[in-house]
């Protein structure tokens, strides 16, 4: 039976198929025409996406070029442990439409799934897997993996934590997805807190106002409580709700404690009188002090996802959207640790290409996430964090030589750079060399690579990149579907 058929058939039975490939297939009926009629793009061309008309802001980073390894055989970048684009793509298919082109963040769909990394070796903090197969698309083009991991931590070793949740309850959030789904996330994120742990609960609207002071996780009714008589009402003032919130966050400022601002909102904000660029220095400027910020984004309609995330890169925190229950347990339950704690800082990646070996190539996603070759070693630079079991990864597409292909020879090499979570400022920097051969074929190369290249084809599909035009939906469905194991959330 054709993909394309059994759409209806998979909707009921999500459940039992891949997540991935049923997102997937959700977007093959749109793209034969199945789509509702509110969403069907009519006489648009194959892979046209079609920016949906809303009060919605996403900003468009573009896509990196091929560079050329004679020239540049540097690639380098921060970490990114944001999932929220994944989310946002899988509501709109949820919904019968597709994502706004620019609102799709490849590294982010990439790195919302778990891939089997072997333990950090002794003394060290990260994981390094790396390989490579030929592409299924081009003949002679490499699909390489380089993918970073970090060791998890059981709950019982968590730092204490000391949580301030800031709430918007403008009119904006009176929603059963916004506010009423934003309640039940907090509660989650109660219930597993640890017995060392507190939470403060801030709102804004209108004005700003502190519900609950720092309170105990012994004292959990009273914090389920305060949560529970949220209401919303009122215009935004956002800016004024980080100054509230701040204000508690320090109250339990000190060493070896996770201090952290947890945001949850639809992005729909004033920012101040200052604007913009104020509000991320003082952002910014906590985070050096010691008091990160994660931003927690819900509904839309309204939804400012480019602020959410300008939010919590400057805040040292991680951006993630919630669009069901089951996403909040993931990130508040299954994940809470990898959500909150940070175990290396400013953690900025590096792939020294031989170009002995590599003609040129191309680094899909991470266009915002960039850093200058020349800053890998300037610790001033701001990267990313990353948390106990957090895993980042990259795929990079890659076009061999000549040479390479008579004669294959090692890749080069990764490097990456970090520094401890508290105290010095001084960076450890650590290099693995690209060892292992390619695989014979795609067919038989790792299931974790070639599920990871059907999420990267899939997004590179979705924000019209010309590079996987060659291959069918159908196609990037199948492979998805072959490599997902018994990972429930592929």
């Amino acid at each position: 039976m054709p993909l394309v058929s059994v759409v209806p058939h998979a909707r009921r039975a999500a459940a039992r198929l891949p997540a991935l490939a049923l997102a997937l297939l959700t977007a093959c009926s749109m793209h034969k025409g199945h789509a509702p009629a509110a969403t069907r793009m009519a006489a648009a061309p194959s892979y046209a996406i079609a920016e949906q008309a809303s009060g919605e802001s996403y900003q468009d980073v573009g896509k990196n070029p091929w560079v050329d390894a004679s020239q540049d055989h540097l690639s380098t970048f921060a970490a990114d442990v944001d999932t929220a684009s994944y989310t946002i793509m899988r509501r709109k298919l949820n919904e019968g439409g597709l994502p706004p082109a620019a609102a799709v963040r490849v590294e982010e769909l990439v790195n919302y799934f778990r891939y089997a990394f072997p333990d950090p070796a002794p003394g060290s903090p990260f994981a390094v897997v790396m390989d490579a197969a030929p592409s299924p698309l081009v003949p002679d083009h490499l699909i390489l993996r380089v993918g970073v991991a970090t060791r998890p931590r059981p709950p019982a070793e968590h730092k204490p934590m000391r949580l301030v949740f800031l709430v918007d309850v403008s009119g904006s959030m009176a929603a059963p997805d916004k506010l009423g789904l934003a309640k039940q996330s907090l509660k989650l994120l109660t219930a597993n807190l640890g017995p060392r742990d507190s939470v403060a609960l801030v709102t804004y609207a209108g004005d700003t106002r502190v519900v609950l002071p720092p309170t105990g996780s012994d004292d959990k009714h009273r914090i389920l409580a305060a949560i529970d008589e949220l209401g919303a009402g009122g215009s935004t003032a956002m800016a004024s709700g980080l100054d509230l919130a701040y204000s508690q966050a320090m109250l339990g400022l000190a060493q070896g404690v996770t201090s952290r601002v947890i945001v949850c909102t639809d992005g729909d904000a004033n920012v101040g009188p200052n604007g913009m660029p104020a509000l991320l220095a003082i952002i910014a400027d906590r985070a050096r002090a010691g008091v990160t910020l994660s931003t927690v984004g819900f509904g839309m309609g309204n939804y400012k996802d480019a602020l959410m995330e300008q939010l919590a890169d400057k805040g040292n925190g991680n951006n993630v959207y919630i669009d069901s229950l089951a996403e909040a347990k993931k990130v508040f339950q299954d994940q809470l640790g990898a959500t909150l704690e940070v175990v290396a800082r400013d953690v900025k990646l590096q792939v020294d290409f031989d170009p002995a070996q590599v003609a040129r190539y191309r680094l899909v996603g991470y266009e915002n996430r960039t850093v200058a070759d020349r800053d890998f070693r300037n610790d001033q630079v701001d990267a990313g964090e990353i948390g106990p079991g957090h895993q980042v990864t990259a795929m990079y597409e890659i076009e061999l030589t000549t040479a390479a292909r008579r004669a294959p020879a090692p890749l080069g090499q990764v490097r990456i750079r970090h520094k401890a979570p508290e105290g010095s400022d001084t960076a450890s920097e650590a290099a693995f060399a690209m060892t292992a051969p390619p695989a014979a074929s795609f067919a038989v190369a790792a299931a974790d690579l070639r599920f990871a290249f059907a999420v990267t084809a899939f997004a590179d599909l979705l924000r019209g990149q010309d590079e996987a035009k060659t291959w069918s939906l159908d196609a990037i469905a199948e492979v998805a579907r072959a490599s997902a194991g018994d990972d429930a959330d592929r």
